[in-house]
């Protein structure tokens, strides 16, 4: 019989199609939103107040947890406080909620790649070391807060995701808007990787890991093939056939968005899935001339 499944964050691009999923494979899936619940189908909960009633849990096997603020706009210190809370807060609201309940809900948690820090030409799997800088910070205190709910006998997986591609929202189609218009171009030197995977076999991922009760503690959630900034230009420029000729100094970018630039835009993660691929996963789209080839 397959598990339910409660999603936190299930109206987002990632829990909008894993939901679908899911639900195409015989999953319940419980949406979890922040309103009044309408039926069955929802569980209310506030994670800004800590507010998860234990009772609506009873049914559900599988929490995946997907609620976090985006990252993507410069870093004042209340969006630097708001990115934080709605990460660790929000974790520690369902764990708490788990450990109350009593039962061994399987916590398959959201974390990212910008746990190990920035780490230049270093091949990062799942034992490498947390890193150094803001985002390195809070994905190590997301994660302890995931981990508190083991007392009850959960499973835990921290999904250590890099940049989710896909044509219907999110980076991609910000990051190919320039090539487009033809002035695309590398970035800073082009030397830092990029940790990434495709939407699609993001769902499947996860639903592989949801059916796998052996797949315990971080997961890397990313394509096998990582990319240079460099190498993502020059991939770009020949699937759209546009020039890339033009180039944004890594100075400017720090000038106009600080330290979230230096911490996402210019910052080098390479890492590989081993602990899926070691369990026997295959993606559909291993490569980032494949993705390309579908999204554009």
């Amino acid at each position: 019989m397959c598990p339910t499944v409660a999603i936190t964050g299930s109206s987002g691009l990632i829990g909008s199609a894993l939901t679908t999923t899911l639900e195409a494979s015989g999953h319940r899936v419980v949406r979890m939103v922040r309103r009044k619940a309408t039926d069955d189908g929802e569980i209310t909960w506030n994670p800004a107040a800590r507010l998860l009633d234990e009772r609506t849990l009873q049914h559900v096997d599988v929490i995946v947890n997907l609620a976090g603020e985006t990252i993507g706009k410069r870093w004042t210190s209340a969006r630097r406080r708001a990115i934080r809370e709605s990460r660790v807060r929000g974790t520690e609201t369902i764990t708490g909620a788990i450990l109350r309940s009593r039962l061994p809900i399987t916590l398959i948690n959201a974390s990212a790649v910008g746990y190990y820090g920035s780490r230049g030409d270093e091949v990062l799997d799942e034992h490498s070391s947390n890193g150094r800088g803001y985002l390195a910070e809070v994905c190590r205190d997301w994660e302890a807060a995931a981990k508190t709910a083991s007392p009850a006998g959960s499973r835990i997986v921290m999904m250590r995701s890099g940049v989710v591609l896909s044509e219907k929202g999110g980076a991609l189609p910000e990051m190919l808007r320039p090539f487009k218009l033809g002035v695309g171009g590398k970035i800073g030197d082009g030397s830092q990787w990029l940790s990434w995977i495709d939407l699609g076999d993001m769902v499947r991922a996860i639903k592989f890991v949801i059916e796998r009760p052996e797949i315990r503690g971080p997961v890397n959630m990313v394509s096998p093939n990582p990319v240079t900034n460099r190498e993502f230009t020059s991939t770009v420029s020949g699937v759209l056939q546009k020039p890339a000729m033009m180039s944004v100094p890594g100075f400017a970018l720090q000038l106009m968005f600080g330290e979230m630039a230096k911490e996402t835009i210019l910052a080098s993660q390479r890492a590989i899935p081993s602990v899926l691929l070691n369990a026997g996963f295959l993606f559909d789209f291993p490569t980032l001339r494949e993705v390309l080839g579908v999204s554009s």
